[in-house]
């Protein structure tokens, strides 16, 4: 069960639940929230990151990108499990996604459809098959349009049958918060990733300009609620988010001072941002 919980990585979990936050708080704003489906979407993502990271685990052993790791422990380079279990895992969570994603189809029709099956899809191309994204410096886009644009527009319309322009502008945020955290993974990782012959933007670009990455997300994120306020009429409240500001100057100063496993506290520090943001984000639009 311990091998199972260091293969799953809860501590990377917000970055699913933190979109679903986001967009079912649009979908309150808008009276138009439904609790099971607002549920469903919740369950779901979670079961696709966890899919997500058992596949990360077993191909980026396969490709050997994992043998110098300073990160925390992956279980198949460990030993802990065998390839073939922790594949057989993924399969199974897939599954389990699916069976949530059936109700999600039931609601909001072909489009979930497709978007379930492309979000597998990119969770297994991520580190497998033939051209893997995070490999050839993809990651960093389909990690921003998944947990951005997809998981927050995707929740609201399975609640409003719609998307509107506030959801498309809230959902930067998500998109840029979540990146950040594969940012710091990959400063952290330039190293061994280039060894391994993953190339990631950090590595094509450099350690300096994936910092520079980490701040313009950082920015996108703060300017979206000014523009709900400023142009789609919200109240202040939505500017609650921005309490979160000084927790994101002090992590974008870490990745600077900081390198190699100090850089593990800076990645989680991410993650929680995020989720801070979202539970902020949604206070704002309820008190809107």
């Amino acid at each position: 069960m311990q091998s199972w919980l260091l293969a799953i990585r809860p501590r990377t979990l917000p970055a699913a639940i933190a979109p679903v936050i986001v967009g079912s708080a649009l979908a309150y704003h808008d009276s138009a929230f439904q609790p099971l489906a607002a549920l469903a979407a919740l369950l779901a993502a979670v079961l696709l990151q966890i899919g997500a990271n058992l596949a990360n685990d077993v191909y980026d052993f396969r490709r050997g990108a994992d043998a110098n790791r300073v990160g925390p422990t992956r279980v198949t380079t460990a030993g802990l499990l065998s390839p073939r279990q922790v594949e057989v895992g993924m399969w199974v969570v897939f599954a389990l996604a699916a069976s949530f994603g059936l109700y999600l189809i039931a609601l909001g029709g072909w489009p979930i459809l497709f978007v379930g099956l492309v979000s597998v899809i990119a969770a297994i191309a991520y580190t497998g098959g033939p051209f893997p994204l995070g490999y050839n410096g993809l990651g960093d886009l389909f990690t921003f349009l998944f947990f951005g644009l997809i998981a927050v527009m995707g929740t609201y319309y399975v609640q409003a049958g719609e998307v509107t322009g506030p959801v498309f502008i809230a959902s930067l945020p998500m998109g840029a918060l979540v990146t950040n955290i594969l940012v710091v993974n990959n400063v952290r990782d330039a190293d061994t990733d280039r060894a391994a012959g993953k190339r990631t933007l950090a590595v094509i670009f450099g350690r300096g300009a994936a910092r520079m990455e980490y701040d313009v997300l950082l920015g996108l994120a703060y300017l979206a609620p000014v523009v709900l306020m400023a142009g789609f009429g919200f109240g202040g409240w939505i500017l609650l988010p921005l309490l979160s500001l000084p927790l994101a100057v002090r992590l974008t100063r870490a990745l600077r001072a900081l390198g190699g496993p100090a850089l593990n506290h800076t990645l989680a520090g991410t993650a929680q941002l995020a989720v801070i943001y979202a539970a902020l984000f949604a206070a704002g639009a309820a008190l809107n």
